[in-house]
């Protein structure tokens, strides 16, 4: 069992940024690969970003690379997502998810956080 706890969203202007953070629970945080997810209204999760449970693997939707940056630290038990040159459309509730599978986790988690809102005025 995993427990998720997002921190780090807000309201951000266009071009600016956010760091979001992702701690987790239990003594197995190392094993598993870890994604982050949003939402916006009335549309489908969709995935953002995920790493490797070593951190030497990562992968990008689209829309956010060269601008979103995942990154872990298995000291802390904590996983982040660097938001650069946040657009309107980044704008959704991000959730954290961890999968011991680094394939699976880009498509959905077997654990999840509650979400944190992300809201980037234009």
């Amino acid at each position: 069992q995993v427990q998720l706890v997002e921190s780090g969203g807000g309201l951000v202007q266009t071009g600016g940024s956010l760091r979001l953070s992702c701690a987790a629970s239990g003594r197995t945080f190392s094993t598993y690969a870890m994604g982050w997810f949003r939402q916006a209204p009335g549309q489908e999760r969709e995935f953002v970003a995920a790493i490797s449970f070593s951190g030497r693997s990562t992968y990008y939707a689209d829309s956010v690379k060269a601008r979103f940056t995942i990154s872990r630290d298995n000291a802390k038990n904590t996983v982040y997502l660097q938001m650069n040159s946040l657009k309107p459309e980044d704008t959704a509730v991000y959730y954290c998810a961890a999968h011991p599978d680094i394939v699976t986790i880009r498509s959905w988690g077997a654990y999840w956080g509650q979400g944190t809102q992300v809201t980037v005025s234009s």
